[in-house]
């Protein structure tokens, strides 16, 4: 069986199934969906490893990446949403999800591979 995640990153295979989503709007919604013990435990696991897993992917052109590359860009996506939820909005999470599913995102230039241009 192929390792899910690069060389390395063993350590985060159990999140994967959970947590290795593309998407803004799905990240988004699985933040919402998600209980405080899953979303602590995946920031817990994931978070110490973001800079290891940004070295990881940094050193590979995005067209070069393999589909482990791809589940761990999509983790520490994931990872981005959950950290708004445990670091910023903390024990307010639960009662402010119902209003975020009102500003619900559609999409985004990420989603579409398109960058907004800076002047």
């Amino acid at each position: 069986m192929r390792p899910l995640l690069p060389a390395g990153f063993g350590d985060l295979e159990p999140f994967v199934s959970r947590w290795a989503v593309d998407g803004t709007a799905r990240r988004a919604a699985l933040r919402s969906a998600s209980t405080v013990a899953e979303r602590e435990a995946f920031f817990a696991a994931a978070g110490p490893r973001l800079d290891d897993a940004l070295a990881s992917l940094d050193a590979k052109a995005f067209a070069a990446y393999s589909p482990a590359d791809q589940r761990l860009m999509d983790l520490m996506l994931s990872l981005a949403h959950v950290a708004l939820a445990v670091e910023i909005q903390g024990p307010d999470e639960v009662r402010s999800a119902p209003w975020r599913d009102r500003m619900r995102i559609d999409r985004s230039t990420a989603d579409e591979g398109v960058r907004p241009c800076s002047n």
